[in-house]
C-alpha cells in the first residue's frame, strides 16, 4: 500500500479525467493521481466509434478571433489558456478521425503535466469512515484517497435482457469489414448512433437490414439534443422510406434462436396492435449503447445505480447519492440531465468539469467561487448579462443546466459564472458566498415544446426573430434570467431570439432587461 494520504484520486484518463487533473495541477492541488488502464490517455477513441469518425463538430474557420465564441463550434477541445492545445490545430475535418482525438488527448496530457500513472487497471475499490478510500490495481497496489473520482464513461456495452441476447454479436466486438456480411440478411438490434453507423457500413454489401427497437427514431436537428439521430449518420433512412430493401421495425424482439441456417428472431410490432412475427437473418448485432461498470466497488462503497442501472445517481455536485466522497466526471456526468443536454459529450462536460472543480475548491478548500464585483444598477447588470450571453460557450454548450448568478446586496452586486443551476436550486444564496437580497439567474434555453415540431415546415407558426412580446414563446436557443427572491423565482424574462446569436439590440434586448430588472431590484417581483 503506498503510504501517502491522497487528496484525489482520479480513475481514468480519459478527457474528463485528464481535464479535472489539468485544473488541480494549474492551480497547485498536486497531491493527487489519475489511475488508467491503458498505456495511453483516451484509450476509448482507439476503438470507438468502431468506423472511426467522429460526430463531434470541428470548426476551426468561424470568421472570428474570440477563443471563448469558437468554443460554441470546437466540440472536441478540452479547456486550456494554450492557444496550442485546440483540437482545431490537428484537422480541418468537420467530423474527424477518431485517431486525432488519442493523439490530441497524449499532447494535452504531456503538456497540462497531469499525474497520470498508466498501466493501473483498478480492480477494488473499498472504504472506511477512518481511513478514507483504498483504491487497489491489477499489480495489487492500493492508494489511499480522502476522495475519489471516477471518470471511467460508460465502458461496458448494455446488453438489454432478450432471451437468446448471447447470440447477437456485440458492437464492442463485431467486425467492421462489410465484405464478411456479402450476401447476407441482417438485424441491428438499436436505433441509436451505433445502428445507423453500422448499417451505413453495411449497405453496400447485404442483401438487407433491418433496424429494430421499440423507441421511435428521434432527429437531433428537431430535438436539439446532439445524442439522438444525427444527420451525417441518416443515409440509411432514404434507403427504408424510399423502399430500397431495407427497414426500420418498431418493436421489440422478444427472443433470438439459432439453427442451421441462421436466426429466428421473434418481434413483437408497436405499429400493428402488437402482431407478432418470426423473422430470419443471418447475423444479429446489437448496437444498444453503454453502461457503467460498477463492479470495481465493493460493499462498503457501492454506489446506487438508475436509468436501467446504467449510470451512478448523483447530486447535484456530482457526487454519489449514497457514498460520500465519491465523485463522477465527464459522460458518467449525463445521469443529471439525461437526453436534456449535452453532459454526455466533451463539449458539454469539459464545462461540467470546470464546474466541478469549483465545487470541490469551494467545499474542501474554503475557496470561494469566483466572482466580479458589479455596481447593483439595472444598466450596469444588463451590460454584463448582455456581454455574457453574446459570447459565452458554456451556457451555449451546457444549456439549461449552468447558469450565470447575479447577487445583489445593496449597492453591490456579484456575477459569478457557470453554477450548476440544481447546485443553486438546492443550496439557494448560501452557494454564492455573498450574503444577498437578490439573485438572477441566467440562462441560455430552448423554448418548452421545442421538440413538438418540425423545424424545416415553413407552414408551422413559429416566433419572429428580434420580437420582443414574443420572446416567452421562442423555440430557439435564447437568454431567459429569472429573479430569485426569498428562495423562490418570482420573475421571468426572456431575451428575443435573434439570428446571429447576439442579443445587444438597444430597443430589443438591451431596454427591456434594463427594466426587468429595475422592476424586480424595486421589488415589483415580490
Amino acid at each position: 500500500m503506498t503510504g501517502e494520504m491522497l487528496d484525489y484520486l482520479i480513475i481514468g484518463a480519459g478527457p474528463a479525467g485528464l481535464q479535472l487533473a489539468a485544473f488541480l495541477e494549474r492551480d497547485g492541488r498536486r497531491n493527487y493521481l489519475v489511475l488508467e488502464s491503458a498505456d495511453v490517455p483516451g484509450a476509448f477513441f482507439t476503438r470507438f466509434p468502431r468506423h472511426r469518425q467522429l460526430i463531434s463538430i470541428n470548426k476551426p474557420r468561424t470568421g472570428s478571433d474570440d477563443p471563448e465564441l469558437n468554443l460554441r463550434l470546437d466540440w472536441n477541445s478540452l479547456l486550456t489558456d494554450d492557444p496550442a492545445l485546440l483540437f482545431t490545430r490537428y484537422t480541418d475535418r468537420y467530423f474527424p478521425d477518431a485517431e486525432l482525438m488519442v493523439r490530441y488527448l497524449a499532447d494535452f496530457a504531456t503538456a497540462a503535466g497531469v499525474r497520470v500513472r498508466y498501466g493501473s487497471r483498478v480492480v477494488r475499490v473499498a472504504r472506511t469512515a477512518e481511513d478514507g478510500f483504498s483504491v487497489t490495481d491489477q499489480q495489487g497496489t492500493t492508494y489511499r484517497a480522502a476522495r475519489v473520482v471516477v471518470a471511467t464513461g460508460v465502458s461496458q456495452p448494455y446488453v438489454p435482457p432478450i432471451p437468446g441476447v448471447g447470440y447477437a454479436e456485440r458492437y464492442d466486438a463485431m467486425s467492421v469489414d462489410p465484405h464478411d456480411f456479402t450476401d447476407q440478411r441482417v438485424l441491428i438490434i438499436g436505433k441509436g448512433n451505433s445502428a445507423f453507423e453500422t448499417a451505413d457500413n453495411l449497405m453496400e454489401t447485404t442483401t438487407l437490414i433491418h433496424l429494430a427497437g421499440p423507441h421511435s427514431i428521434r432527429m437531433a436537428w428537431r430535438t436539439h439534443y446532439v445524442g439522438h439521430l444525427r444527420a451525417v449518420n441518416n443515409n440509411f433512412l432514404d434507403t427504408y422510406q424510399l423502399k430500397s430493401a431495407n427497414a426500420i421495425l418498431d418493436g421489440n424482439v422478444r427472443r433470438i434462436v439459432r439453427d442451421a441456417d441462421g436466426y429466428r428472431v421473434t418481434f413483437s410490432f408497436s405499429r400493428a396492435d402488437e402482431v407478432t412475427k418470426e423473422l430470419r437473418y443471418d447475423r444479429v448485432l446489437l448496437c444498444t449503447g453503454f453502461r457503467f461498470d460498477p463492479s470495481i466497488f465493493d460493499d462498503s462503497c457501492r454506489p446506487e445505480l438508475v436509468i436501467d442501472d446504467r449510470f451512478p445517481a448523483q447530486t447535484s455536485e456530482w457526487e454519489s447519492v449514497n457514498v460520500p466522497d465519491l465523485f463522477f466526471a465527464g459522460t458518467l456526468s449525463q445521469e443529471r440531465d439525461f437526453k436534456r443536454s449535452t453532459s454526455g459529450f466533451i463539449h458539454g462536460f469539459r464545462y461540467a468539469v470546470r464546474a466541478l472543480h469549483r465545487v470541490l475548491e469551494r467545499r474542501y478548500h474554503d475557496v470561494p467561487w469566483p466572482a466580479e464585483k458589479l455596481d447593483a444598477t439595472a444598466w450596469s447588470m444588463a451590460d454584463a448579462i448582455i456581454a455574457r450571453v453574446n459570447r459565452s460557450s458554456a451556457l451555449w454548450q451546457q444549456f439549461g443546466v449552468l447558469a450565470d448568478v447575479l447577487t445583489v446586496a445593496g449597492p453591490d452586486a456579484r456575477y459569478q459564472e457557470e453554477v450548476p443551476v440544481e447546485y443553486f436550486t438546492r443550496h439557494g444564496l448560501s452557494t454564492m458566498d455573498h450574503p444577498a437580497e437578490h439573485a438572477f439567474l441566467v440562462t441560455l434555453e430552448y423554448g418548452p415544446e421545442h421538440d413538438q415540431v418540425d423545424p424545416f415546415d415553413v407552414s408551422v407558426s413559429r416566433v419572429a426573430q428580434d420580437v420582443v412580446g414574443q420572446a416567452h414563446d421562442a423555440a430557439y436557443l435564447h437568454p431567459v434570467v429569472r429573479h430569485h427572491h426569498q428562495g423562490r423565482v418570482v420573475a421571468v424574462h426572456h431575451l428575443a431570439e435573434n439570428l446571429e446569436n447576439r442579443w445587444d439590440r438597444p430597443d430589443v434586448h438591451r431596454a427591456p432587461l434594463v427594466a426587468f430588472l429595475d422592476r424586480c431590484l424595486d421589488g415589483a417581483g415580490d
